[in-house]
């Protein structure tokens, strides 16, 4: 690869030992990728989390001295202080996060805990080059906006922020964001959930390549949101086009590149109906409910209140949210009516967080299949369900 000579002096130890592994790493990526050179990025997100090997990291990049150039947003934690008044937090759950906080505080992230910082703190630009880890950004900022990332992992992307570099490849270059399938969509697509179920089951007849989808119309910014974080974690898809509708996909010419699909798909009701009976657990009683993956919206969270306004809770509900929103729905007097109701809008956390250990080994209902999928390796399952009836089932206790 070549090097700038201010990417050798990283290499070489010059800026200390944190950013020299942090270019070390970047380096070794690049190889592997044959990315001809390094390019200088303007955004970045880390999938910060608990978890002691994303722990390990940071604190041997601060060791090092490390600091970053390009101040990155961060993933979801949990706020302790809001948790400790809902369960008990076991003492070492309580250090691993304080130590996280620590870390990456003094790296010089901004300690945003959203996995959606691309609607409101991190937003880029058309043709911006970055570099995004976390499952729903990822797709977002490539797709919506048609800025430029590669599907970063938290590590390769925090060696981003340390450095302001990333190696040139992949989907940084234009001729590899063409599409490579045409998706024909004849599904009802009627409301935000239609597109998760369309995420979740596209890559079973896609596989891991570029979709362009033909037959949406003016998805909303949930639908959009729903869509990528699906197609990333029923499958491996950091890039979609919506033909007519995402910037770089506004004819089929632009989609393809001149070129001819690949080959096409053509998915309809029955796909998406046996994909959520597949994925989804049996009807019946149900012991809590759980939104927020990704974050809600105040839209999201304004149609809750409203289902639930003057009503109760038949089990406990929790929307996860980030900070911003949260205090958002507290202005304009959501967040009283869900807690009269029985539920809690909670800050800054994800449901892949041990701070949900009270609920291990029981049966809830959300509307994510994300987080239905992230939360079998902890024991907790999950109804799949549109929001409104799922809402339902929350107030009766059943679904």
């Amino acid at each position: 690869m070549y090097l700038t000579e201010e990417e050798k002096k990283m290499l070489e130890g010059n800026y200390g030992q944190g950013t020299q592994l942090a270019m070390k790493i970047l380096v070794a990526i690049g190889e592997a990728y044959d990315a001809p050179k390094m390019v200088p990025v303007t955004r970045t997100h880390v999938a910060l989390s608990n978890q002691e090997a994303d722990l390990w990291f940071a604190e041997k990049l601060t060791a090092g001295e490390a600091v970053c150039r390009i101040r990155p947003t961060v993933n979801p934690s949990f706020n302790l202080e809001q948790f400790q008044a809902i369960t008990d937090i076991d003492r070492e759950d309580e250090e691993i996060v304080k130590r996280t906080h620590a870390a990456y505080t003094k790296l010089g992230a901004i300690m945003t805990y959203d996995c959606t910082p691309y609607l409101e703190k991190n937003v880029p630009r058309f043709g911006e080059i970055i570099s995004f880890s976390e499952s729903s950004a990822t797709p977002f900022v490539n797709s919506v906006y048609g800025a430029r990332s590669n599907r970063e992992s938290a590590q390769s992307a925090l060696c981003s922020a340390v450095t302001g570099v990333t190696p040139y490849y992949g989907f940084l270059l234009k001729e590899n964001r063409a599409g490579q399938v045409l998706v024909h969509v004849e599904a009802d697509m009627e409301d935000d959930f239609a597109y998760q179920m369309l995420g979740y089951f596209a890559p079973k007849k896609i596989g891991f390549s570029i979709p362009v989808f033909e037959g949406l119309t003016n998805p909303s910014k949930e639908a959009l949101m729903n869509l990528g974080a699906q197609l990333n974690t029923g499958g491996n898809v950091a890039l979609y086009h919506i033909l007519g509708f995402t910037p770089e996909a506004l004819t089929m010419e632009d989609a393809f590149q001149g070129k001819k699909p690949q080959y096409e798909v053509t998915i309809t009701n029955n796909d998406l109906k046996n994909m959520r009976e597949e994925i989804s657990d049996k009807n019946g009683k149900i012991d809590f409910a759980l939104y927020g993956c990704p974050h809600f919206t105040i839209d999201q969270v304004c149609t809750v209140a409203e289902m639930v306004k003057g009503k109760k809770l038949s089990v406990p509900l929790f929307i996860m949210t980030s900070s911003l929103t949260r205090s958002l729905s507290q202005k304009m007097g959501y967040a009283d009516i869900i807690k009269t109701a029985g539920g809690e809008i909670v800050e800054d956390t994800c449901m892949d967080q041990p701070c949900w250990k009270f609920l291990y080994g029981k049966k809830g209902i959300t509307d994510s299949p994300k987080c239905a999928y992230y939360t079998k390796r902890r024991d907790m399952q999950f109804i799949i369900a549109p929001l409104k009836e799922s809402i339902y089932a929350a107030l009766k206790g059943e679904y």
